[in-house]
């Protein structure tokens, strides 16, 4: 084989998470009244934009959980082949323009330039102190400072168009699907789709990947030729180290939520259930936690685990599994840190539940404990819970970002949104200022959490049973259009009459 698969800790759960999601959403398709909730989620414009873009987000970081080890040569005497200690994921295969085109040290975003002056020899054989040409940015050009403008522009502007004719291409496939649905024409679902008559809301999803498509085509035919955000101090581009963060901020969001739910879950609902001593020993146990500062206990627990790996390195033979084991530990340290919150939030609704007149009646029929908990209570807090890790998601990501500023968050050689602001932190305070790296990082960061934000906005308006979402689907658009034109051509036929 020309490479060996390696499957990380990490990688593991995700795929794990992704099987458990799967059958979950197979599950809730055959029960109406699970649907119900999530149809709300889908009638909300800015939601749907909102997984739109973490839709893309989520594509990177799984093509980035797919890791091997390339071959390096292999043995005549035997047939075995050698393969490499580094380890790559599929997404660095697919960026490989990225990765692999590395310049001395700092250049500035779309620049065919260092950043900085250095002695340089002319081809007359004059050594002059100026901006050196760089080895792959730009390096297509003759006279940068006159053609660079133009060469820029007119590649943005033909991937941007690239990217709009798939878009185009995406629209009619969707129109042709939903004409074939409603059975209608064409051009009729168009009309509905473009004036938000739609059930889903597709003008505001179409939006979005024009806009996502626009971006990415511009992007995707610059990086052959230039760093689109710049290098870093070592040469790498800043563009490809946003990108591999992408991974390491989901794996912190999903991970460590699904490591709190349970302790959130068990305790919380004992809790407010059982009351009693009970109630009195979690509740002891939450506060002492919560009076912790949470920093301190993450930073002890990350040194005991940095200890443990060093005394055995002997078991883990990459430095890739070094870093995921320290990731992946962050991911539970946080989880056990974090789920008092939540804790606090289901005791109190249990405390409420527990007095319903139809929980009542379970106890004095006899039924079990363990009975009414799964089929009174845990349904009835499912909604609380699902807000709660789908708002909680943004703040663990911001989390690891100061975790990782203060020096306590993930492993050095793990590419993550807090260890490229912890780097361009004496970026910002030299002469002359490198601003991009510290940009590329909180634009990315920033689209993630705002995305999070507004799509949990919308699960929290859904599932939230004081509140309703009404809005007309396509079908009942179609009917209200078949009927005014039925109507308008009565009318025309009366009046010739």
């Amino acid at each position: 084989m020309p490479f060996h698969p390696v499957i990380l800790w990490t990688d593991a759960l995700i795929y794990l998470l992704l099987a458990t999601g799967i059958i979950l959403g197979i599950y809730a398709r055959r029960h109406e009244h699970m649907l119900a909730s999530w149809r709300k989620v889908i009638h909300s414009a800015s939601g749907m934009s909102a997984l739109t873009i973490l839709l893309c987000f989520i594509l990177i970081g799984l093509l980035d959980t797919i890791h091997f080890r390339p071959v390096l040569e292999q043995t005549r005497a035997t047939g075995e082949n050698i393969y490499s200690a580094e380890v790559l994921s599929l997404f660095d295969l697919l960026s490989a323009p990225l990765r692999s085109q590395m310049e001395k040290t700092y250049s500035a975003p779309l620049s065919a330039y260092l950043y900085t002056k250095q002695m340089i020899i002319t081809t007359e054989g004059e050594q002059v102190w100026d901006f050196a040409r760089l080895t792959f940015g730009g390096a297509h050009l003759n006279d940068p400072k006159t053609e660079l403008t133009g060469d820029i522009w007119w590649r943005s502007v033909s991937g941007a168009g690239a990217g709009l004719l798939i878009w185009a291409g995406l629209i009619l496939g969707l129109g042709s699907m939903q004409a074939k649905r409603y059975r209608t024409s064409f051009f009729r679902i168009q009309t509905a789709i473009w004036h938000g008559a739609t059930e889903v809301p597709w003008r505001a999803i179409l939006i979005t990947l024009a806009v996502i498509l626009a971006m990415g085509g511009a992007v995707a035919a610059l990086i052959t030729h230039y760093h689109v955000l710049g290098t870093d101090k070592v040469g790498q581009d800043v563009l490809y180290l946003s990108l591999k963060s992408i991974r390491t901020g989901l794996i912190i969001g999903t991970l460590t939520t699904l490591i709190m739910l349970p302790f959130a879950l068990l305790l919380g609902i004992a809790a407010g259930y059982f009351r009693g001593w009970v109630d009195d020993v979690i509740q002891y146990v939450y506060t002492t936690l919560s009076s912790i500062p949470s920093v301190l206990l993450i930073a002890a627990a990350v040194l005991m685990m940095q200890v443990y790996i060093e005394t055995h390195a002997d078991l883990l033979d990459t430095t890739a599994a070094r870093a995921d084991l320290r990731l992946l530990f962050l991911c539970i340290i946080l989880g056990i840190t974090s789920w008092t919150g939540l804790c606090r939030v289901l005791r109190g609704e249990t405390l409420k539940l527990r007095e319903m007149e139809y929980i009542q009646a379970a106890h004095a029929f006899g039924v079990s404990h363990w009975r009414i908990i799964t089929r009174h209570i845990l349904p009835n807090v499912v909604h609380i819970v699902l807000i709660t890790t789908v708002m909680d998601f943004s703040s663990l990501v911001l989390a690891e970002a100061v975790l990782s500023y203060v020096g306590v968050g993930v492993d050095p050689s793990t590419i993550s949104f807090g260890t490229m602001i912890n780097a361009s932190r004496l970026e910002m305070a030299r002469e002359p200022m490198v601003w991009w790296t510290l940009f590329a990082a909180f634009t990315f960061m920033l689209a993630l959490v705002l995305s999070a934000n507004l799509f949990s906005d919308a699960v929290q308006n859904a599932f939230n049973p004081h509140r309703r979402t009404l809005r007309d689907d396509s079908a009942r658009y179609l009917k209200n259009q078949d009927e005014t034109e039925e109507t308008t051509s009565s009318d025309k036929n009366a009046s010739r009459t």
